[in-house]
């Protein structure tokens, strides 16, 4: 587009790819997000300094906060998102919530208002019964959130989401949902201009998640047809012209075993998992938000949108899937893309990368296309064992157990899915399985090569008996043998 980049970077991503590839590049504090990527005024600062025109926020830190659009507005930048007035609005999950109903938009049971005294919660669960869902009322990424399907620990549920909301999100407010049983989790991309034109390009299944954060995700939505997502389309414009929104954004739903889908949410962002729906219906989302921004018009059109193939998602993060997900920072030694047609890997690191503890531990996002989704499901397979990561463990453990599994490949799966599998243990014993003949092969090269280092050594090697010299005529033979 002929537009001159300028990244910011917290002291410990001053050598990430970013960084290197920007035009200007600038330094916003130490590592701590508090002191760098979420301080306003520094980001502020170095706009003016570097003469940008534009702002994009991203998909993380301050990408849906209305404040920090307000004032990139105010400072004469151009905010490249949504109206502050329409982030408000939709990332309220109470304020949105009325407006979906306004709308008419199917709701999940619940409150309207956050809960102000704990009576009121138990007068909810007494007309609805359990299971419920506690949410805080400014979340996201299933932080805040709690199930709850034992009367017993209602309490201390609502306390813990109220405590997460406040440490999170800076708010403790929480209200309740009936749980949907089972759901699968689909979400809509829409598109809209100042003049409101609008469009929707398709659906994203992000059912696979662990904790309420996703993990896999496909588009389209293997359980959705033509006139489902004409219903799911429309639901999503509904709330984009209620709330007055334009730029890019998703609207997201929950569809139950029935058929019958709830309206969620909407995140005021450009997703994570945008790049399922730039290879499924040929757009580029970001470019297009930009344009919006620039205050051109929509540019897309809704019978153009027809989706093409099928692609999935998966996210590699630094976190050691058979330990509970543990955080894994560290430096990467060794990074190796896999390649070939329909295979595109969006990463913010390279090989010497040096995965901090302090952000979100996503170093990239792998993301397949093919003609059908059996197709999509093999190129995967073969991409993941292509893709090779040394120096902290990744979530590449995980799907390379998924890809082989049964349900995964029939698409037989819902929101608690993956929780399922990982309270069941049997992601441990699948990749127990899976690697034996993996393991055998390491043993069996180690064996050959302390077998082959023994013979190829002089007789007389350590029979040294004076010769202080010995070691290095040792080290001449195994450095010419084995060189580094």
């Amino acid at each position: 587009m002929s537009i001159d980049t300028v990244a910011v970077y917290s002291e410990v991503d001053r050598l990430a790819p970013h960084v290197l590839m920007a035009d200007q590049s600038f330094p916003i504090g130490p590592a701590e997000a508090a002191a760098s990527y979420l301080n306003m005024d520094r980001l502020l600062e170095v706009a003016s300094r570097s003469g940008a025109h534009l702002l994009h926020p991203g998909y993380g830190f301050l990408a849906e906060n209305a404040e920090f659009a307000e004032k990139v507005e105010a400072a004469g930048v151009t905010w490249v998102g949504p109206p502050p007035d329409a982030m408000r609005i939709m990332g309220s999950k109470t304020e949105s919530r009325k407006l979906a109903a306004q709308a008419g938009v199917p709701l999940i049971p619940g409150l309207m208002k956050p809960i102000e005294d704990f009576s009121e919660l138990e007068a909810f669960v007494d007309e609805h019964d359990l299971p419920v869902l506690l949410k805080a009322v400014a979340g996201g990424g299933g932080k805040g959130m709690r199930t709850v399907s034992d009367r017993s620990e209602l309490e201390g549920a609502f306390e813990r989401a109220c405590s997460e909301g406040q440490a999170y999100f800076g708010d403790p407010r929480v209200y309740v949902e009936r749980l949907v049983d089972r759901p699968r989790h689909v979400e809509v991309q829409v598109v809209a201009d100042r003049d409101g034109a609008a469009v929707f390009v398709g659906e994203r299944e992000c059912s696979i998640q662990r904790r309420h954060q996703k993990v896999v995700e496909e588009c389209p939505s293997p359980v959705v047809g033509p006139e489902l997502r004409e219903l799911f389309g429309n639901a999503a414009l509904a709330i984009v012209r209620a709330s007055g929104y334009h730029s890019v954004g998703t609207v997201e739903f929950l569809l139950d075993p029935e058929g019958n889908f709830y309206f969620l949410e909407m995140n005021t962002r450009l997703q994570v998992e945008h790049p399922l729906t730039e290879e499924v219906y040929g757009v580029d989302l970001v470019q297009e938000q930009i344009n919006l921004a620039l205050g051109k018009p929509l540019s897309l059109r809704q019978e153009d949108l027809v989706p093409r193939g099928h692609a999935i998602e998966c996210r590699v993060y630094a976190e050691d899937p058979l330990r509970d997900f543990a955080p894994s920072p560290g430096r990467i030694s060794l990074w190796v893309r896999p390649g070939g047609p329909g295979v595109r890997l969006d990463s913010g690191v390279l090989a010497e990368s040096v995965v901090p503890l302090e952000y979100d531990p996503m170093l990239a996002k792998l993301v397949i296309w093919a003609p059908d989704r059996p197709s999509a499901v093999n190129r995967l397979h073969r991409a993941l064992s292509e893709f090779q990561v040394r120096g902290v463990s990744t979530t590449l453990t995980l799907f390379r157990a998924l890809v082989g599994m049964e349900a995964f490949r029939e698409a037989n799966y819902h929101t608690g899915f993956l929780d399922d599998l990982l309270a069941s243990g049997d992601l441990k014993k699948i990749h127990g399985e899976q690697d034996p003949a993996a393991e055998e092969a390491a043993v069996l090269a180690a064996a050959c090569l302390a077998a082959t280092s023994a013979a190829s050594l002089p007789d007389d090697l350590f029979v040294h008996g004076d010769d202080s010299a010995w070691w290095r005529e040792g080290a001449r033979v195994l450095h010419g043998r084995f060189p580094r």
